[in-house]
């Protein structure tokens, strides 16, 4: 499929009130999901960094060290290995793949990050049980950011 003909078919899926558009042509198949309204709160987590470095006062150095004690915690952890959206489920409203507690195996699916309209599933890379989930659902994600803690 050329990618003229892929754009039409984006802005048709961006401009129309259908959520999700499936093609197969010959042995080539698209899937285009219209992003869910989530990521309108995507801005928000962005601010916060620069609210947490603005600050230049004595008293905010206390709060950004203990910020960023949760940063390096205790057992593996499973990073973002690319830019995107955050997704704790496969459909909103579904079950979350994992939560806290949850037993893991490495190969098991723990989240999706969506990049460039894919849904880009995010494997466990050790097993273990899940200590923490460092992201929040929705949230905008960047390559090598902390997402989960495994022990």
């Amino acid at each position: 499929m050329d990618l003229r003909k892929l754009k039409t078919l984006i802005d048709l899926v961006a401009e129309s009130g259908i959520s999700e558009l499936e093609i197969t042509e010959g042995e080539g198949k698209v899937r285009i999901v219209k992003a869910p309204p989530v990521q309108a709160f995507a801005p928000a987590p962005a601010a916060m960094p620069v609210a947490m470095a603005a600050p230049a006062a004595a008293s905010a150095a206390p709060v950004a060290a203990t910020a960023a004690e949760p940063a390096a915690p205790a057992g593996h952890v499973v990073k973002s290995p690319m830019v995107g959206t955050f997704y704790r489920s496969g459909q909103p409203g579904a079950e979350p793949f994992v939560s806290v507690g949850s037993q893991v195996k490495e190969g098991d699916t723990l989240c999706i990050i969506e990049a460039m309209k894919l849904m880009n599933e995010i494997e466990a890379d050790a097993s273990g049980t899940i200590r923490e989930i460092l992201v929040e659902n929705g949230s905008p994600v960047e390559f090598g950011q902390p997402l989960f803690v495994i022990a």
